[in-house]
């Protein structure tokens, strides 16, 4: 009994020195820890025709434009972005876009295509926007390797997909334009020692790999990318940027966040064809999209880079929906 007691102090005593130091645990967090301290480690993985697909899927994720580049034998992307450079930690840092779970959540539906959509459909649309490039056949080995490396991501994860840190942190949006001035100092101060003062990033000794991607240019993701609305960047950045940030300690305020992303989506990229087809349903068109139609009265100056709560309210009170971002 004594025993027992002396346990019960040790382990109080415990509890309370990490509620001191690191502040109150949440379920949320323990779930967090255990989702992303599990092995995504592919040298685990034998020599089975499973374990080889998915260790081609990770080289594909992590060395996209070796295998599927403009320079590549498949050349289905348009630019030498690899998966990775937005899907951080080969797709496995919270609040990255992290691809832990993605199979157990599709098929999903599509608001751009105003359908439910298949995984292999989601693929092929970083393909076509973030990649600049074509959609690959369902049925090639390269979308069969995308799909093993996928679900072996998600083999720890629940039936419902749903883990702690997914998708983005979201910033407080601030009630005014983006400051194209402040954004180009914190870009100059915060981004430009790895992405270049130009913006054109920095390429690997082969020649082949970014160590640090461009952000626009020819090499970039195009105007059709999730990544190029204002909101979902400001997102991106102030979770994960400049490298070394994470969600729990970000190096920039989300107004900071927000005029550097205004400011890095104003620079010229590729321009993507069809764009007016986008959203059959223009009421689920996120407010930062950069191009129109739009189902609203604003500017297009205003729905790249804001103030956005006031579009967001138009959409809440015209439509009674909440603006996806």
């Amino acid at each position: 009994m004594i025993l027992f007691l002396i346990l019960g102090i040790f382990l109080t005593a415990i509890f309370l020195m990490g509620y001191v130091l690191w502040g109150p645990f949440t379920i949320e967090e323990s779930e967090e820890m255990d989702i992303y301290h599990n092995p995504y480690d592919i040298t685990l993985l034998g020599d089975s025709p499973k374990g080889r697909a998915i260790k081609f899927g990770q080289q594909l994720f992590d060395s996209t434009p070796i295998f599927l580049g403009p320079d590549s034998p498949a050349p289905y992307a348009g630019n030498r972005l690899s998966c990775k450079n937005c899907h951080l930690s080969s797709g496995t840092k919270p609040f990255a876009a992290p691809l832990i779970g993605i199979v157990q959540r599709f098929p999903q539906f599509s608001n751009r295509e105003n359908k439910l959509g298949s995984l292999q459909e989601r693929i092929n649309g970083c393909m076509l926007r973030s990649m600049n490039g074509k959609a690959l056949p369902h049925d090639s080995k390269e979308m069969g390797a995308f799909m093993a490396y996928l679900a072996w991501l998600g083999r720890y994860a629940p039936d419902h997909g749903k883990i702690p840190g997914q998708g983005l942190v979201s910033i407080q949006l601030p009630d005014r334009p983006v400051d194209l001035v402040q954004g180009k100092g914190i870009f100059e101060r915060q981004c430009a020692v790895c992405h270049g003062a130009d913006g054109q990033g920095k390429m690997g000794p082969d020649g082949q790999l970014y160590i640090y991607p461009p952000l626009w240019g020819g090499d970039s993701y195009n105007n059709g990318a999730g990544m190029g609305r204002t909101i979902t960047a400001a997102n991106f950045i102030k979770g994960n940027m400049p490298l070394g940030a994470t969600f729990r300690d970000p190096a920039l305020s989300d107004g900071e966040a927000y005029d550097v992303a205004g400011f890095i989506n104003q620079q010229p990229r590729p321009r993507k064809r069809d764009l007016e087809l986008d959203y059959a349903d223009l009421r689920k068109k996120p407010v930062s999209s950069p191009y129109g139609p739009y189902a609203d009265p604003f500017s297009r100056s205003q729905h790249q880079l804001g103030p956005f709560p006031p579009l967001m309210e138009y959409y809440k009170n015209q439509y009674r929906l909440i603006k996806n971002q």
